[in-house]
């Protein structure tokens, strides 16, 4: 019989599609596991609810569930956004290693342009938090681009959402 414990772990081995370095559980879309029998359900809340990468999380749940014999249930639950508060602390570290700069904590209200150009970004390369903003539009929409003036290094912010 297959146990909620060894879903999650699974589950913690399936890597993000768009950023391989980090699972989807570390990236916190991952809701609740439940086991009732051979019957696994999985809900999952992806960072954004239009993310092209959706079938693909989709079948790794399915395919790790089947490996363990039970038979997924895989819901994609919309009634509550993701937001970058939901990546665990591994997985601030992982991107952060990976050269990503992890996204602030949210704070009350929404993110502004001056917020933006903040100097409170700091480069994952050195650790200076002399940054400044690029480029608002990265290679996803949850990524803007910055640029580091202490080490000369531009890197990717994950932007709080």
């Amino acid at each position: 019989m297959v146990t909620a414990e060894q879903v999650w772990a699974a589950l913690e081995e399936i890597p993000d599609p768009e950023i391989p370095i980090i699972s989807l559980v570390d990236l916190g879309v991952i809701r609740d596991v439940s086991v009732e029998g051979d019957r696994v359900r999985v809900e999952f809340t992806p960072t954004f609810l239009g993310c092209p990468a959706l079938e693909v999380m989709r079948r790794a749940m399915e395919e790790k569930v089947a490996a363990l014999g039970g038979e997924a249930d895989v819901r994609v639950i919309a009634d509550d956004s993701w937001s970058t508060d939901k990546i665990t602390p591994a997985g601030r570290e992982k991107l952060r290693e990976a050269g990503f700069a992890p996204p602030a904590p949210r704070s009350a209200g929404a993110t502004t342009l001056v917020q933006l150009q903040s100097k409170a970004f700091r480069c994952p390369y050195c650790g200076s938090s002399e940054t400044k903003l690029e480029n608002v539009f990265g290679p996803t929409p949850c990524r803007s681009i910055r640029w580091c003036e202490s080490c000369r290094q531009p890197f990717e912010q994950f932007k709080t959402i």
